[in-house]
């Protein structure tokens, strides 16, 4: 059967660049990898595989793609005294060594001078909980994480007083090994010494053969003012040690704030319920509300109703990112009096006639509301 068109191959345009023609074939390369297609199709992606490999390393290779570009298949066929795809060398092991650890899994380690893997520690998470006061104003605290210090019985080494470590002979001390997958080699961790190299047949038995003895550690937190719930805040190299000497992860500490007795925060702003007695709201006056920094006075107008909004610019919380503090709004609550001795029912009543004869001046509420229910039985 013919071969396919190189470009086809990797759905490209005959003038692509050397980015595209590697992107797309880590793309295809994915998608058809052995390991992703098992049963029934199989055999029809080893094939695909096979054919997107090949088109790589014919156009990935400058000379391979001129010859290709002038003469077609004829310029790249070994049998013609061209090219030809060889192994796996060339321009095909770099960019398969690409995407190498994303089929396998192996894209946290790496390996230097012919010794065990590296791995870069975990990262680890803590939840602090803080009050909304201290998210305004910023705070300086302390906590206490797990941390690893040096076994002092074995002194790091993993392995019994009077003993040592010795090279895995499974790996011979490389901390990988090689395994077939289909018609190649793959390497992965060695399953016998877990990446480490070494083998320790009496291990230690303060630490249990790991170096290493967990314990705990107090840790300096500087919280910024105008941290919000949900915000992290990272200090590197407090997470999980790394293994075989790998860089230590790091600790992300998350904001969470308490609920407030008095405010609730949308942002920068804030926003607080005002109870304010019947006869305030009707006759008018001067209240006072709280604030984070302190107290505050709003003048209420006659006549107030039960929902009015007030706003009291920059009394709200200075955000990490904003150059300005937001608002207060504070919504009035009309409170309707209760447990009413016999005389105020005399006088509320009193009052309620005085009402009635005043007409709907008094209750325009009312009046619109009233208007509206007609309207609907019409």
């Amino acid at each position: 059967m013919a071969k396919r068109d190189f470009y086809e191959v990797l759905g490209l345009a005959k003038g692509a660049s050397e980015d595209e023609i590697k992107k797309a074939y880590r793309k295809l390369a994915m998608k058809y990898h052995p390991d992703r297609n098992q049963g029934d199709k199989a055999k029809e992606a080893e094939e695909k595989f096979k054919e997107v490999k090949e088109a790589y390393e014919m156009l990935s290779d400058p000379k391979k793609r001129q010859a290709y570009d002038q003469f077609g298949h004829a310029g790249v066929d070994p049998n013609m005294g061209g090219g030809g795809a060889g192994g796996f060398g060339g321009g095909f092991a770099d960019a398969f060594g690409d995407i190498f650890g994303d089929i396998f899994g192996q894209g946290g380690g790496r390996r230097g001078g012919g010794g065990p893997q590296v791995y870069r520690g975990s990262d680890l998470s803590y939840a602090m909980e803080i009050t909304l006061e201290e998210a305004a104003a910023g705070k300086d605290t302390q906590i206490r994480i797990p941390a690893w210090d040096e076994c002092e019985t074995c002194h790091g080494s993993g392995a019994k007083p009077g003993t040592s470590a010795k090279t895995c002979s499974t790996c011979n001390g490389s901390g990988t090994v090689h395994m077939r997958q289909g018609f190649f080699s793959v390497q992965q961790t060695c399953p016998h010494c877990r990446g480490s190299g070494k083998i320790i047949p009496e291990p230690c038995t303060s630490c249990h053969g790991q170096g290493k003895i967990k314990k705990t550690k107090t840790l300096e937190v500087k919280i910024p003012a105008g941290i919000n719930e949900g915000m992290r805040i990272r200090s590197a190299g407090n997470g999980e040690p790394g293994t075989n000497g790998g860089p230590a992860g790091d600790l992300y500490i998350e904001i969470r704030i308490k609920q407030h007795d008095i405010f609730e925060r949308d942002g920068d702003d804030l926003h607080c319920t005002v109870p304010v007695p019947l006869t305030s709201a009707a006759l008018g006056g001067t209240i006072e509300v709280p604030t984070l920094g302190g107290k505050a006075e709003i003048e209420i107008p006659e006549g107030t109703q039960h929902g009015k909004t007030f706003r009291l610019r920059g009394k709200g919380i200075k955000g990490l990112r904003s150059s300005y503090p937001g608002d207060l709004y504070c919504h009035i609550q009309v409170e309707t009096p209760v447990k009413l001795t016999e005389h105020q029912r005399k006088l509320l009543k009193e009052l309620d006639e005085s009402f009635k004869k005043g007409g709907e001046k008094h209750s325009p509420n009312a009046k619109s509301w009233t208007d509206r229910v007609k309207n609907i039985f019409k």
